[in-house]
């Protein structure tokens, strides 16, 4: 497989899933994720799927400050139903990265290592930040993604709307994709730090 070489110059995530060293599957339980996994995950490459990595990424920076993440102890509250928007998409990613799944994840072991249950979605949309927890601490913070500073080509539009309607010529393809994933490459390496981008609050 083939990706654009900015994938592996992104941020990576790193994390601990007792689970996994339990089973042998990883040693000490050490899991990296790196941002194509996200995007074999979603099977696509976009400022959601992104920016979902990116929240998850400073959500678990925020809550686990001096150590990896514990994978499978976080919860985690989208604040819109799963069907709305881009909801489900980012919320696939997020599961990637903590374990938290929701009706149809891991059941556990002896009461342990459950992932069911520990992702939610609001009945109707209430608001823009999704919600962390930690499990053993109680610790939260909410996380809001606003990619409305990362530039775009201009040109997108027209060349998005050749494309579907079957008039883009192999010219106007490569175009678009190349400025699809600068955007993407602009977020990942240059914003995936900027406050204005990826708003962290703590929950008090």
């Amino acid at each position: 497989m083939s990706y654009p070489d900015f994938y592996e110059q992104a941020p990576v995530v790193r994390t601990r899933d007792p689970f996994a060293e339990m089973l042998g599957a990883a040693q000490d339980g050490m899991l990296e994720y790196h941002y194509a996994d996200a995007v074999r995950l979603a099977g696509h490459s976009c400022p959601t799927v992104a920016g979902a990595f990116l929240m998850g990424r400073a959500a678990l920076a925020t809550l686990f400050p001096d150590e990896p993440a514990e994978r499978g102890a976080i919860a985690i509250h989208m604040p819109a139903p799963e069907s709305e928007g881009t909801t489900g998409v980012t919320a696939q990613v997020l599961t990637l990265l903590t374990g938290a799944a929701s009706d149809n994840g891991f059941h556990g072991i002896q009461g342990r290592f459950r992932r069911k249950g520990l992702l939610s979605f609001a009945e109707r949309r209430e608001g823009e930040a999704i919600s962390f927890k930690r499990l053993d601490t109680g610790a939260g913070v909410t996380v809001s993604l606003d990619v409305s500073s990362v530039p775009s080509d201009p040109a997108q539009g027209a060349r998005m709307a050749a494309i579907l309607y079957g008039n883009a010529d192999d010219a106007q393809r490569a175009a678009f994709a190349n400025a699809w994933q600068d955007r993407v490459r602009l977020l990942l390496l240059e914003f995936a730090d900027d406050p204005r981008v990826i708003r962290v609050t703590p929950v008090q």
